[in-house]
């Protein structure tokens, strides 16, 4: 209650003269200094509402921008869902909203982009098998999906990896027919280049024991030339038996398993070797309302040319949430066969180098003919083989046809190819999509097959880097994590322990670097995200400790506490 409004009250109270005069001296006082009570009111009101107004203010944390000096920075202001400003708590003296985070000393690194992985809707016959660690737990997993789906069905799975199996072998056909003899059975190992299936399987694909190998592929035997169940680089032979899956399971599994990578931080992916039509479920899932998801780039094989560019012409460009990609050509195949196409033979295995996926003169032409078309590429090439002549082929294309900016690139790079490759890609603006994850995960598969220099040399980062390379870091799901890719390289060490080639090594400012802003750089979009600058997309996660200074080895522990997309808190751990 204002004091002026009691003076009636108090006068009455008063019992003699003296204190009425007392009283008459506060009062005069009192109302002397209302006016200027007033105005400072009228000040306070004035500075607040010389504040521009925005949608979120994150502050008080470590802001890692990575931007041209990877300068640190205490507080992001964010509107529309684009970044405003970023700087020091000065900034709190400028913008309000109503949304205002105290991060508490937390760091903040921009949303990874993962430039080349693979996520897909999953059928209800499907079993996820990427975190399982025995043969035994695969074999629960199949005779709980046969009493879920009943006897005679197919069940699909993918994920395995027999360097993470207790019984330190790879699962073979008896292994499923224990489980269920009565369900045919094919399982994709890790990283997509070979398959275990069951005997009932094999029987409805009408392979044999003397079944030829497919062109470009391994039908794998044992010592008594019986076929063992593990089938490489041409698993289709028998997954092209599998009944279609319903559009409405697989867009729902999509959704989850999109949603899934806001918990990784990912903020953004390019998703590989996809079709027209799966363009069209996207964008299905992309125009439902009240759906977090990462934003996506999809990678298209050039398979049916005619349908891509009738999509094109439709969509153009897209937009911030869902575009179409480079296009996506396989060379040869992966280590996890092994099948990639090598220099020199694999180890114990004879003059076997493994294969082109194509013949040399049809992956020429190919190449020729997509680059003519005015699309960009992402090429899969694994092999030191394949690498080389894949950048042959480019510079000897970009050589004919010259191109500005066509940002044409290799997927995965795992072999290290000779100076003179990578002085040419450098010339010719050839970039890498690297996975230095592998050199974790498949150390098994690259201990078993290479041996010497080029096994040390596994997954090569620094050296392309040092020849003027641009060289994005991805995950090619083998595993989704980032922290995995960022760990490996820059420890350069295997789920073992062992370091493979430390000079290849990277530091974590560049691999931090190599999940942002050079992710954004492969699809043209460094100008939008993969910094915390004004102007750009505001995508962020917020991290459990600060990866700048963090012991490496703890690098993996590290939580995503928190993940932004537009301006929007998509996940809270």
């Amino acid at each position: 209650m204002n004091f002026l409004t009691q003076i009636p009250s108090l006068f009455s109270n008063s019992n003699n003269a003296l204190q009425r005069s007392i009283l008459a001296v506060m009062v005069l006082s009192l109302m002397a200094c209302q006016p200027e009570q007033e105005a400072a009111v009228e000040v306070s009101d004035s500075a607040s509402s010389s504040l521009t107004q925005v949608d979120t203010i994150l502050s008080n944390g470590k802001i890692v921008t990575v931007d041209d000096q990877f300068s640190i920075q205490d507080t992001v202001v964010i509107d529309e869902g684009r970044i405003v400003a970023v700087g020091d708590s000065s900034l709190l003296q400028q913008y309000q909203a109503d949304n205002q985070v105290d991060l508490a000393g937390k760091t903040v690194i921009p949303g990874f982009i993962d430039s080349h992985t693979h996520i897909r809707g999953r059928p209800i016959r499907y079993i996820e098998l990427g975190e399982i660690t025995s043969i035994a737990e695969m074999q629960d997993l199949i005779r709980a999906k046969v009493v879920e789906i009943g006897e005679g069905e197919w069940i699909t799975g993918y994920g395995w990896s027999e360097d993470e199996l207790a019984e330190g072998r790879k699962p073979l056909r008896e292994d499923l027919d224990i489980a269920a003899p009565n369900n045919p059975i094919t399982f994709t190992r890790a990283g997509g280049h070979s398959a275990v299936v069951s005997t009932l399987a094999l029987e409805l694909a009408e392979i044999t024991d003397e079944t030829p190998d497919p062109e470009g592929g391994v039908i794998e035997r044992d010592e008594n030339g019986v076929a063992n169940g593990i089938i490489r680089e041409r698993q289709g032979i028998v997954g092209r038996l599998v009944p279609d899956s319903t559009y409405d399971e697989l867009i729902a599994s999509l959704e989850i398993n999109l949603g899934d990578l806001l918990a990784k931080g990912i903020t953004s992916i390019t998703d590989a070797s996809k079709s027209p039509r799966d363009y069209e479920m996207w964008e299905e899932l992309y125009a439902k309302d009240g759906v977090d998801l990462p934003r996506s780039s999809l990678q298209f094989q050039w398979n049916n040319p005619e349908a891509i560019q009738a999509l094109k012409a439709r969509v153009g460009d897209g937009n911030d949430f869902l575009k179409i990609g480079p296009i996506k050509i396989f060379a040869d195949g992966g280590f996890t066969g092994p099948a990639a196409f090598t220099k020199e033979p694999y180890v114990d295995q004879g003059d076997y180098r493994g294969y082109l996926n194509m013949p040399e003169e049809e992956l020429v032409s190919l190449i020729n003919e997509i680059h003519d078309a005015g699309w960009q590429m992402g090429i899969h090439a694994i092999g030191d083989a394949a690498i080389e002549l894949v950048v042959d082929t480019l510079a000897d294309t970009l050589t004919r046809s010259p191109r500005e900016d066509h940002r044409n690139y290799l997927n995965h790079f795992s072999m290290r190819p000779s100076d003179e490759t990578m002085v040419k890609m450098a010339e010719h603006g050839i970039h890498i999509t690297q996975q230095p994850n592998f050199t974790y995960t498949l150390e098994g598969r690259y201990v078993a097959n290479l041996d010497g220099w080029r096994l040390e040399h596994n997954n090569p980062i620094r050296s392309p880097m040092d020849h003027g390379i641009h060289v994005a870091i991805s995950s090619d799901i083998l595993p989704i994590g980032p922290l995995v890719g960022i760990y490996a390289a820059v420890t350069r060490k295997g789920m073992s322990g062992r370091v493979f080639a430390a000079d290849e090594a990277i530091t974590i400012e560049e691999a931090v670097q190599g999940y942002t802003i050079k992710g954004a750089y492969i699809n043209f979009e460094e100008d939008i995200k993969g910094s915390l600058e004004p102007g750009k997309l505001a995508d962020m996660i917020v991290l459990s400790d600060d990866i700048l200074t963090i012991d490496p080895e703890e690098i993996m522990n590290i939580e995503i506490e928190q993940t932004w997309v537009d301006g929007k808190l998509v996940y809270q751990q």
